[in-house]
């Protein structure tokens, strides 16, 4: 099912719109700002001040105010109460270890971003309903601080391109060198439109064996040097995200064994901008392929 279209002031949670336009008015949110930090400052001894050891990003704490106002109508905003609980009731959502809803948001001048995370808390007060007011308190928990665009980007990058220059076809006299400078003329190039690092999943199909990928301007690497895909009806999965970073064959089975002790994927990032992924291999039919997906990842609405 595709998401629901967005106007500016809306929000999507679950399949539920709300805000401008919508019968549930969102009248105060909070936690859209810079995420909580859990520091590591450290006294100094014997001195004053503290040492001041790195940051991390807690999860996003998102409280929305609203108001479900369908007056006259108070079977109406029952529904809407319960069509928000159905979503993060789903056994996929709420059983499955990891797993995750988007809120989805749109601000006027901004793409929409979503947060990926868990509804924590839907509390509504019936008081008023028998005159279609009903108020909401609303928490979602981003486990993953970071806004990212609501459109996956995909780009697949065939085995066995030269990225640093070569002939151009067709080949007659006088014979001029590409430089392959330029990103334009050459496969394997990304873009993160966002301000923050992005997290490919990034698949690989058959028939190829010995793999390793290679992010060029970092020189972080995922090498598989065992991996043997014997066939395009096999690939391997390598899902970089926070929250997943799993290692999986066609199969569903766990395939981290596979990658070198020295391949971190919870490095294997894309930065904002453009970059290079190259990646190696063996395939005597040039028939394999890598594929990339990412969405764009912004450190601010």
């Amino acid at each position: 099912m595709p998401p629901l279209e967005l106007t500016d002031w809306q929000y999507e949670l679950g399949g539920v719109l709300m805000g401008a336009g919508t019968p549930v008015q969102v009248i105060e949110t909070t936690g859209l700002g810079r995420p909580a930090v859990r520091d590591n400052d450290a006294d100094q001894p014997s001195m004053d001040g503290v040492f001041a050891g790195p940051d991390y990003y807690a999860a996003r704490q998102v409280q929305i105010d609203a108001a479900v106002r369908i007056p006259g109508n108070p079977s109406a905003c029952h529904d809407v109460v319960a069509a928000l609980q159905a979503a993060a009731d789903a056994p996929a959502v709420r059983l499955t270890g990891g797993a995750t809803m988007p809120l989805r948001i749109l601000r006027p001048g901004r793409p929409v971003k979503r947060l990926h995370g868990r509804l924590r808390k839907l509390d509504p007060e019936y008081q008023q309903v028998i005159h279609g007011y009903v108020p909401l308190d609303i928490e979602f928990i981003a486990t993953d601080p970071t806004f990212y665009a609501d459109e996956q980007t995909t780009t697949e990058i065939p085995l066995g391109w030269l990225t640093g220059g070569g002939f151009k076809a067709p080949v007659v006299a006088p014979i001029y060198v590409q430089s392959g400078t330029t990103a334009a003329d050459r496969p394997g190039w990304v873009t993160n439109e966002g301000t923050g690092d992005a997290w490919p999943v990034i698949r690989i199909t058959g028939p190829v064996a010995t793999v390793t990928v290679t992010h060029v301007a970092s020189g972080r690497q995922l090498s598989l040097p065992t991996l043997n895909l014997t066939s395009s009806s096999q690939w391997i999965q390598i899902d970089t995200r926070p929250g997943y970073r799993t290692v999986r064959r066609e199969t569903g089975g766990n395939a981290s064994t596979l990658l070198s002790p020295a391949s971190r994927i919870d490095l294997f990032s894309l930065p904002p901008g453009q970059s290079e992924v190259r990646w190696t291999g063996f395939d005597s039919t040039n028939t394999a392929r890598m594929r990339l997906i990412w969405r764009d990842a912004y450190t601010a609405l």
